[in-house]
């Protein structure tokens, strides 16, 4: 993992500021040059002294300051970082931003940039979920911005949930994860995702499936998408739009996500989202099961259906990284490590499923577990969840080479 050498720090209206002065603090331990901009906003909770005392640089806050505009004008601002980083990143810088408004001078050095963009957003988290807020977000990673996740937990409002701004270590962690070109860091790389439930006929018109609806899936296809990974999706019965920009393959069993799922290969990644059926009718039959009389008992025979986590783990084939998902209702830990292993994945995200958890809803909680470490990571949305697992495939990556 190599740290760009310097970063345009922006700093917006937002209580979070005093973080900022700590990320400014670890930049500067690992040698980044930080220059910073204050908005008008930010100078409400943090001065513009304070911000100066410990990049060591002048601190820009005025668009139209004559000094300024001489010494360094905003187009040479926005283009004399390596990378420029929003943090925090408001409602309202993101919605200027989406917007592609231009003015004052943060909007204007952020239109005029053409270096690589990151935002960590930090509002309450009724602002953070608002359509209109999320429409913006989904705007901004359309034209290329990275987005660095709020995550979950109590706020100065006294309300809880997800929009705090990323602690600063995540955010040097997000810097880490870039390439020293910035840009697409999974650029070259392919992926394969599965999402959603698989369904199992008993007859034409029943089946045996699950209350997967394929959000977590989804928005991991479109972060892998988003960092330049060319996607193929395999998807069951979900009520989603496609993710932008992937490739997606439709399925309905468990032996047809395992065939698209070969059939896609060779790739680098594959993250096996999807709720796969374990089990599957040993019969199905070819007209609808009549019920004669309400004493009729129906039995069926079940068996085992393919397993397609495990039999891409052990193709020919096989992919650089391959991940779990262990969905569990109780020793979430302990099933998910003995998963990981029976199946032979790298790495296995598990999460406590059941009512009002997981399945269905926005958020989610999972722990990643690999070979060597078990990372918690709290709720938070699931793009949010998404994000910071493709944060740690391009960790993964950059540090495997």
């Amino acid at each position: 993992m190599a740290l760009p050498k310097s970063v345009l720090l922006i700093i917006s209206g937002s209580v979070a500021s005093y973080k900022s002065l700590e990320l400014i603090r670890l930049m500067r331990a690992e040698g980044i040059t930080v220059t910073a901009i204050l908005t008008k906003g930010g100078a409400e909770f943090i001065t513009p002294l304070a911000v100066s005392a410990l990049t060591g640089t002048k601190t820009y806050t005025d668009l139209f300051s004559l000094t300024d505009e001489t010494e360094m004008g905003h187009i040479q601002l926005s283009r004399v970082a390596d990378v420029v980083l929003v943090a925090p990143a408001s409602a309202n810088i993101i919605a200027n931003m989406a917007a592609g408004l231009s003015n004052d001078l943060v909007t204007t050095a952020l239109l005029a940039t053409n270096k690589p963009v990151l935002i960590a957003p930090a509002m309450n988290h009724k602002m953070w979920s608002h359509p209109a807020t999320q429409r913006n977000i989904t705007q901004l990673i359309a034209d290329g911005v990275q987005l660095i996740a709020p995550t979950a937990g109590d706020m100065a409002c006294g309300e809880t949930g997800v929009g705090r701004m990323a602690e600063p270590a995540s955010i040097m962690h997000a810097l880490a994860a870039l390439p020293a070109t910035g840009g697409q860091p999974l650029a070259g790389k392919r992926a394969i995702v599965t999402s959603g439930p698989t369904i199992e006929s008993i007859d034409p018109v029943r089946y045996l499936g699950n209350r997967s609806s394929g959000k977590q899936g989804h928005a991991v296809a479109q972060a892998l998408a988003d960092a330049g990974a060319d996607v193929t999706l395999l998807c069951g019965e979900v009520n989603l739009p496609n993710p932008h920009g992937v490739k997606v393959v439709r399925i309905h069993n468990a032996e047809s996500m395992l065939a698209a799922a070969t059939a896609a290969l060779p790739a680098d990644i594959f993250v096996g989202a999807a709720a796969v059926a374990d089990w599957k009718p040993s019969i199905t039959a070819p007209q609808k099961i009549k019920k004669q009389n309400v004493l009729d008992i129906l039995t069926l025979e079940f068996l085992p259906t393919v397993d397609v986590v495990a039999s891409i783990a052990q193709n020919p084939q096989r992919p650089a990284l391959v991940v779990g998902f262990a969905a569990e209702t109780e020793n979430v830990i302990e099933h998910a490590r003995a998963k990981r292993q029976r199946k032979g994945c790298d790495w296995i995200l598990a999460n406590e499923v059941g009512a009002a958890l997981a399945f269905g809803m926005d958020e989610n909680t999972v722990t990643l577990i690999s070979a060597t470490e078990e990372e918690h990571w709290p709720l938070a949305s699931k793009r949010a969840i998404a994000e910071k697992l493709v944060s740690k495939i391009i960790q993964h990556f950059n540090t495997a080479h």
